[in-house]
């Protein structure tokens, strides 16, 4: 007997990541004990990655409807937001953080190629990629040599693919030192009514597998991605996938050619879980079944086992059902654009997905209990309130003695990882193919696409602060909604939708479900306030390193991205200063506070203290207020307040044009919480003297504000103290991550 029809047992179905109660379902499910193969299908199928069966319950909290909303969360391969003028987004953000940590070029490359087919399977083509990444200590070797992988591989894959990478963020972190983060956003566009679904309806109609042949890469890759990191993970190195962007290109092109043609019912990606995963889904969706010859699959290696082909992560492949009798049309696209289309099935009214090999049935299973809402379990796992809570409620920020140099203390900030520029790493990557880019020498707080024959652009953003998160799950997830809302209005578009990438340690530990759970509840709320629906998305996690010392989560890291819409071209600003003599102008309020601040957590040394100061009612108002000024036409440069404060904000408005500023401290609060504090809801604008009047009456009593100081030609002077020239605290820190790879 071959091993696809082996029988199982309890012993097999727990390597293959499966519980008890699960298999004994398994059982009862099929009315017997289920083959390997078949026990394979259920243990991908079934795994924290494809099911989410620990987080569906919370996901479903969060707000999924909207006005411009086309196709929401959980519905298709992306969601799909209204434009106008006829024409719609699909977006989507996914991680690939083990594939990442175990083989850092080819991790990133395919997270990067997998997110793209997610967005070109409904029928838009992808016009930008953003991505969010976390690294340990970057005074690591085998840190510089995962940044290196990385970034090579989102560079090589996007210019390959012809895709720009317009933005994203890349923290450092010691939790981060092994499990690193790798999540890809893909944004892409499409005309109204133009666009396919995952659906497989039709009995009779033929299944057709197209792009690259199926290898054994990518074998039980969600379930590797649906436990722990260890040592020995690297063992696992064949569940990291391959990628080819050329292939990618010609797939791309070839699928948008494709469904022109009419010929096409529906396509899926193959992502994870390969051909169990797109057959059971689209089977599902429509109350269908599929009859598939796992003999007629293209191989790339002989004698392949059944399982092997079904679970195979192989890259650049779609599952496509047509319409009977116009199969020539789909092969002669494919064709083409020299791309392998083979019919391997046919769609059933059985409900049942029925796989052969070598003239055998090698599986036999119903396809609407491989997925959610189906037979896939729904798990609500305990939770506790962390323990290390209780040091954070201890913090006293009086403990901590306000430095007497606070230039150094500038100086030490400045050349941080997570606050220096990461000119480095986006040096890397092409933004400027297509030519759709607004920004590229621009600098803004969010990034903005130009949307060919209209007046329309598309601003995009992802953020998180994770240490924020960490400190306060439920503040901290509100916060980074509000930072990613934030920026789309600093740069004066109006957020409309977000998708998110929820990153956490292993939801067994109940201390892990907590920060999940009170994330979830933050994010939800902060996403009603703006009225900026959840789209979809991907949960990950099992990001933590099992070592000697135990279990080491990572920080709860929910990364946003957000979709904005900038209806004028007029309305785009940037971070930059233009103008010495302009003045300076900050809304919202100093506070007293430097809880995570970088400068407490990496100059004093402090983990443990709350999350900054933040008003969800206030924020919502003060983007209001941004915008207004942006379309009364006075602002010249507008940037939020965020990571490393104000002094921080300062320095990179004024790094592009070489100019400086000059500003009084405010004697109410403390230097360091004045320069250095992360406190949220604050904005800092430039504009010329003139026009201060006019931003009175806009702002009104709607949010406070004070007078910084005003741009200089170069000096930065803080309380009439030289701090030097402009120029020099750009060297440092626009070098200060290279050096790291300087060799």
């Amino acid at each position: 007997m071959t091993p696809d029809l082996q029988l199982t047992n309890l012993e097999m179905a727990q390597q293959l990541g499966l519980t008890e109660e699960e298999y004994q379902k398994i059982n009862d499910i099929l009315g017997r004990v289920p083959n390997f193969t078949e026990l394979s299908i259920y243990s991908v199928m079934w795994s924290e990655h494809c099911s989410y069966k620990n987080s569906i319950k919370y996901l479903k909290t969060l707000p999924r409807d909207g006005e411009r909303l086309l196709v929401g969360a959980g519905e298709e391969n992306a969601g799909l937001v209204d434009i106008g003028e006829g024409m719609a987004c699909a977006f989507k953000i996914e991680s690939h953080n083990h594939p990442s940590a175990i083989e850092p070029y080819q991790g990133a490359a395919t997270g990067v190629g997998g997110i793209h087919r997610d967005i070109f399977t409904m029928g838009a083509r992808p016009i930008a990629a953003l991505n969010s990444l976390r690294f340990g200590n970057l005074k690591e070797s085998h840190t510089q040599h995962l940044v290196e992988g990385v970034v090579r591989g989102i560079g090589d894959y996007g210019n390959c693919l012809g895709v720009p990478t317009v933005g994203g963020e890349v923290y450092f972190e010691d939790c981060y030192n092994q499990n690193i983060l790798v999540n890809a956003m893909s944004v892409g566009v499409v005309k109204v009514g133009e666009t396919v679904s995952a659906i497989a309806d039709g009995p009779g109609n033929p299944v057709f597998i197209v792009g690259s042949a199926t290898g054994k890469d990518g074998i039980h890759g969600a379930t590797f991605a649906s436990a722990d990191l260890t040592e020995d993970s690297a063992d696992d190195l064949p569940a990291v996938q391959v990628g080819d962007p050329f292939q990618e290109k010609l797939l791309l092109e070839a699928s948008l050619e494709a469904i022109k043609t009419g010929a096409m019912v529906g396509m899926q990606d193959m992502g994870a879980a390969g051909i169990c995963c797109s057959s059971s889904e689209m089977s599902a969706k429509s109350g269908t079944g599929m009859r598939i010859d796992l003999d007629k699959v293209p191989t790339r290696q002989d004698n392949m086992h059944a399982f092997e082909i079904l679970l195979s992560e192989s890259q650049e492949r779609m599952l496509i059902v047509g319409h009977k009798g116009q199969e020539d049309a789909l092969y002669e696209v494919f064709d083409k654009w020299d791309l392998e289309c083979q019919q391997i099935g046919e769609i059933t009214d059985t409900g049942y997905l029925e796989f052969y090999r070598q003239g055998e049935k090698v599986a036999h299973v119903p396809s609407e209990t491989l997925v959610l809402g189906g037979g896939a379990p729904v798990y609500d796992r305990e939770f506790t309130r962390p323990a290390y809570m209780d040091k954070i409620e201890a913090f006293d920020m009086n403990s901590i003695t306000e430095p007497s140099d606070l230039k150094s203390v500038a100086q030490h900030i400045t050349a941080l990882p997570s606050i220096a520029s990461k000119r480095w790493i986006y040096e890397q990557y092409d933004s400027m193919v297509r030519t759709n880019t607004f920004n590229t020498n621009d600098p803004a707080d969010a990034n903005v696409i130009r949307l060919k024959d209209s007046e329309k652009s598309l601003v995009v953003t992802v953020d998180c602060n994770s240490s924020y998160v960490f400190a306060d799950p439920y503040k901290g997830a509100m916060i980074a909604v509000s930072e990613a809302a934030r920026n789309i209005a600093c740069t004066g578009g109006k957020g409309v939708a977000i998708t998110n990438c929820l990153n956490f340690g292993n939801p067994y530990n109940p201390e892990v479900y907590y920060q999940f759970v009170n994330a979830i509840k933050g994010m939800g709320e902060a996403c009603r306030k703006f009225n900026t629906p959840v789209t979809g998305g991907n949960v990950s996690f099992y990001n933590q390193t099992v070592d000697k010392d135990g279990n080491i989560p990572v920080y709860p890291t929910p990364t946003i991205g957000m979709l904005g819409i900038l209806d004028n071209p007029e309305h785009f600003t940037t971070l930059s200063f233009t103008d010495a003599g302009d003045i300076l102008i900050m809304l919202g309020s100093h506070v007293d506070d430097i809880n995570q601040s970088q400068y407490l957590r990496h100059f004093h040394g402090v983990e443990h203290s709350p999350a900054p100061e933040f008003d969800l009612d206030q924020e919502f108002v003060l983007h209001d207020v941004v915008r207004d000024l942006i379309q009364a036409g006075i602002c010249k440069s507008v940037h939020d307040v965020s990571e490393g404060g104000l002094f921080v904000n300062l320095l990179e408005s004024g790094i592009k044009n070489g100019l400086g500023f000059n500003i009084s401290l405010d004697n109410s609060v403390r230097k360091d919480a004045f320069l250095f504090g992360e406190a949220q809801g604050r904005v800092v604008i430039s504009l010329s003297a003139s026009d201060v009047s006019t931003l009175t009456d806009i702002v009104g009593s709607r949010s406070n504000f004070s007078q910084l100081g005003s741009v200089t030609e170069g000096d930065i002077i803080i309380e009439d103290e030289q701090w030097g020239q402009i120029q020099s605290w750009s060297e440092e820190y626009n070098n200060s991550i290279h050096r790291y790879f300087k060799n």
